[in-house]
């Protein structure tokens, strides 16, 4: 959803934009046209690889831009913004879940189409819990509800049952192996519907190794903070629990007044820190899902934060200070 990223974002020249997934740069290099010239791109990621392409592709740009690029959690957007000087951001980008080259690349191992390792870390550099350790230690009752809070799956005590039963004659190590496992566990009447059924118990475990839902929440509280006055921040999620975490964050900042209902004169003194919040999500367009199936689950919300004004053009390097 470049399109509808880009207009959300609404940025001009000379502005600060930051990219808290940055991936491949795909999306951070058509957005920062927008800054030049002489505009910040900041870009973070906490895997690696995904940095490496993404500088490499940005440093052959011809963009007339200053960027910083920078290896982290967005969770950690504080202290991420904190050691790189900045000190504030006219529009910020969250395109959440994993990246097509992530699920592409089989030694990864969050496809359940591709054989290969239980590993499903985003960052392995730092990272130690796997998806493999999850599979073969966790008790029948903690698997149980990683696969219904994080994948919403209906069978998941079966699923969970069926797990702990397998890993006591061996322990189970591969992506296929287990997605036959999930398959086996299910209903044979009701793997017909929602595409493959190890879909929803991936997608918890993936969550569950790295910390998504927490990171997300933590991640949009900083961004609020971080914001420019009027700054705009665009948000891309990819399930359900995803765009609730989403909706709620900016629910409770678009809030005003506190006080009881039946209180006459207002004393807590609260001020909404967002003044527009996308009222529905915005879906991908049908050539999009036709082009990219991945797109199909993706909803877009957007928020300005509060303030008639927008701040002054970013004035170059020598603003960080360093």
């Amino acid at each position: 959803m470049l399109r509808e990223s880009r207009q959300a974002l609404a940025l001009s020249p000379g502005e600060i934009y930051c990219d808290c997934t940055l991936g491949g740069a795909g999306h951070a290099l058509a957005i920062a046209e927008d800054l030049a010239p002489d505009g910040l791109l900041i870009g973070i990621d906490q895997d690696a690889s995904s940095l490496a392409e993404a500088l490499l592709r940005i440093s052959q740009t011809q963009l007339a831009i200053h960027y910083e690029i920078l290896k982290g959690n967005f969770c950690d957007l504080d202290q991420l913004l904190l050691d790189a000087r900045i000190v504030g951001v006219d529009g910020i980008l969250f395109d959440l879940g994993v990246s097509s080259p992530q699920i592409d690349l089989p030694s990864r191992g969050f496809s359940y189409a591709q054989e290969a390792p239980l590993d499903m870390r985003m960052d392995p550099g730092t990272q130690t819990l796997t998806a493999a350790e999850i599979i073969n230690s966790y008790n029948a009752a903690d698997l149980t509800r990683i696969l219904r809070n994080y994948g919403e799956e209906r069978w998941a005590s079966r699923i969970a049952a069926r797990i702990v039963q397998s890993r006591a004659s061996a322990p189970l190590e591969t992506t296929t192996q287990l997605a036959a496992l999930i398959k086996e566990a299910i209903p044979a009447s009701q793997r017909r519907e929602g595409g493959n059924p190890a879909k929803r118990s991936f997608q918890a475990l993936r969550i569950a190794v790295n910390g998504e839902l927490d990171a997300l929440t933590r991640g949009l509280d900083a961004a609020l903070r971080w914001l420019n006055p009027a700054g705009r921040l665009v948000v891309i999620s990819y399930h359900s629990l995803e765009d609730r975490i989403v909706k709620r964050a900016f629910a409770r900042a678009a809030q005003g007044c506190v006080c009881p209902p039946d209180q006459p004169v207002c004393t807590c003194n609260h001020h909404p820190i967002l003044t527009t919040v996308s009222k529905k999500a915005l879906l991908p367009t049908s050539e999009e899902r036709e082009s990219n199936p991945r797109s199909r689950s993706a909803r877009l919300r957007f928020a300005v934060k509060a303030d008639k004004t927008r701040r002054e053009a970013w004035a170059g390097p020598e603003q960080l200070q360093r």
